[in-house]
């Protein structure tokens, strides 16, 4: 099976919940400076400064989900003859493949989470901070990734195909969907659709963010996600990302939430979501998973919405640790890692121990692995990375013509 073959059949169709405290009046992101107003600002500010430590969690499992759905649950991998297992993995471990079949959710959760956060950190933020932040948050680990995924599919070949040179070196730009090329690794087509995310945020971003314009932005983009599909322009499709955007657009939603507190607005565009959402779900399970219920599906989807209108709410406020934002460290280079050199380090392992606890071998290694990325490469190249960057716009800044 080749790399292109795989990707293919696993990249996202084309088509494809009372509040603390009131909300601020729609549009303001500060408070006036007024002695009835100050207790307001006062809460906007320490709920907009916590550390939420159950999305680390949240992140962590969502990841480890992916991680089993990719080695136990996916269509390919319940095929006879296969290339990981060389027969159906239902056969093998039929409870287990049960439970990863359903695996491939973790994605949109990510997409969820990403919306949440980004909104969160970019809060008060410029333009310019914000395209600091999401280069050393995202490309430190991406590197590391592509090198080694690369590595390991010319060491161990038989699995995937290795790209063309040229191929790889495009990958490291993290823009080669854009130019029709294939991904080092398959799961690096979510990559592509974060990056459209954040182009169209960083509009929003550019104007100042506000509880009024992010609103704007959910129906906006919304609106345009539903329309895309049928409007058969292939930039307005590209631009709107109709098979993302509305889980973005929940995590947006729900941290407006969190921040200002809940209203029937966003409620609303919750609710939008959600049954957007349920509908691009059934849509993947039709086209590319094949393994999984629609109604299991929606079930999960729904648990974790519900949890995550608990975290915007404050009723998980109490939950804390420090090995939470550990699992949370891990979970990017976890997910860039674990699944083409996984399924080719199963397929050379899979006769030497029983199925199951190479599955939980393979993903203990990578997270162990994903500790040391996270430690010694994240964390000094993004340090690296920020003080030259800062360096360029100071100097773009003073820059006389």
């Amino acid at each position: 099976m080749s790399m292109q073959d795989a990707q293919r059949r696993t990249s996202i169709p084309r088509r494809v919940l009372s509040g603390l405290h009131q909300p601020l009046p729609p549009g303001t992101a500060s408070v006036r400076s007024t002695t009835r107003a100050t207790p307001r600002a006062a809460v906007v500010r320490d709920r907009a400064s916590r550390r939420l430590y159950a999305i680390d969690g949240i992140r962590l499992l969502a990841a480890l989900m992916v991680a089993v759905h990719h080695y136990a649950g996916t269509n390919r991998v319940d095929q006879p003859g296969n290339r990981v297992w060389d027969r159906p993995v239902s056969d093998i471990m039929p409870t287990v493949f049960r439970f990863a079949s359903y695996g491939w959710i973790g994605v949109e959760i990510f997409f969820v989470i990403s919306g949440f956060v980004i909104c969160m950190s970019c809060w008060g933020r410029s333009p310019r901070q914000f395209f600091v932040s999401r280069v050393i948050r995202l490309y430190p680990a991406y590197w590391f990734a592509v090198a080694f995924t690369t590595v390991v599919l010319t060491l161990l070949p038989g699995v995937w195909d290795r790209l063309r040179t040229r191929d790889v070196l495009l990958n490291v730009t993290m823009l080669q969907s854009g130019s029709g090329v294939m991904n080092v690794d398959g799961v690096y087509w979510t990559l592509w659709s974060e990056l459209r995310f954040y182009l169209l945020f960083l509009v929003v971003v550019w104007t100042g963010l506000t509880y009024r314009k992010v609103v704007v932005f959910c129906c906006v983009w919304g609106a345009a996600a539903m329309l895309a599909p049928i409007s058969k322009l292939p930039l307005l499709e590209l631009v709107a990302n109709p098979e993302g955007a509305w889980y973005f657009i929940a995590g947006l939603a729900l941290y407006l939430m969190h921040r200002f507190g809940q209203d029937l607005l966003l409620w609303g565009i919750l609710a939008m979501a959600w049954l957007m959402g349920q509908r691009e779900l059934g849509i993947r399970i039709d086209e590319v998973e094949h393994v999984s219920g629609w109604r299991g599906s929606v079930l999960i989807f729904t648990v974790f919405l519900l949890a995550m209108v608990a975290i915007a709410l404050g009723a998980t406020d109490r939950v804390r640790g420090r090995w939470l934002v550990t699992a949370g460290a891990l979970t990017y280079p976890l997910y860039l890692m674990h699944y083409a050199a996984g399924t080719t380090l199963i397929n050379r392992l899979r006769d030497t121990m029983d199925a199951r606890l190479l599955v939980v071998s393979v993903i203990a290694g990578f997270m162990l692995l994903s500790w040391l990325v996270h430690r010694f490469v994240e964390r000094p190249v993004a340090g690296l990375l920020k003080r030259g960057l800062d360096t360029s716009f100071a100097r773009l800044r003073n820059a006389s013509g």
